[in-house]
């Protein structure tokens, strides 16, 4: 009887990251067929976000602090708004600011990822990160010399494949969690039955 009870919670348990990762995976999906979309939609929530900011910011510069530290919060006030407003007012040339992060991002990534698999080549797995490293670069350099027109897509594919794989991955996690409470409830009316 227990089992029973271990086996729905459990088959329960299973389905919020099959399920999360399955609407993840599309939102992922759509994302990568409307990367312009998305690149501005993260370029005006990343706006948002920095004017929210500095609000805060603000905010805490009249809290009861020293004279300094609350010239530094309006200072930091000022630079968040600035950058908020500028993304809120024109998202296209966030867009390309957010490109030029990802290119350099992916350049420093791959390049450290090189450097320890090369110090690691020893160990295992050392293969894949030289592979993951080396991809890295190739993609820097594909998006830096189509730039500045890989701006009108490479932040949304970039974004949707990060949800796609995401998904994926719970949806995989899911599965074996389910696979596995099916197997140990199977091995358990086993050992009942002796």
């Amino acid at each position: 009887m227990s089992y029973t009870t271990d086996y729905d919670t459990s088959q329960t348990d299973s389905r919020v990251p099959i399920i999360g990762g399955a609407i993840i995976a599309v939102l992922g999906l759509l994302a990568m067929v409307f990367p312009f979309v998305t690149g501005v939609s993260l370029s005006l929530l990343l706006g948002g976000v920095l004017v929210v900011g500095a609000l805060v910011h603000v905010a805490h510069a009249f809290s009861p602090e020293s004279f300094w530290g609350a010239v530094w919060q309006v200072v930091l006030a000022i630079v968040y708004g600035f950058a908020g407003i500028s993304l809120l007012a024109n998202p296209v040339i966030g867009l390309t600011t957010l490109t030029l992060l990802a290119i350099a991002y992916l350049l420093v990534n791959g390049v450290v990822m090189v450097g320890w698999s090369l110090v690691g080549r020893g160990n295992d797995g050392w293969i894949w990160l030289l592979a993951s490293g080396v991809l890295s670069v190739l993609l820097a350099g594909g998006l830096l010399i189509g730039f500045p027109s890989t701006a009108l897509w490479a932040v949304g594919l970039l974004f949707g494949v990060n949800l796609l794989v995401t998904g994926v991955t719970l949806v995989m996690i899911g599965m074996r969690a389910r696979r596995s409470t099916t197997e140990r409830v199977v091995a358990g009316e086993g050992q009942q039955g002796v």
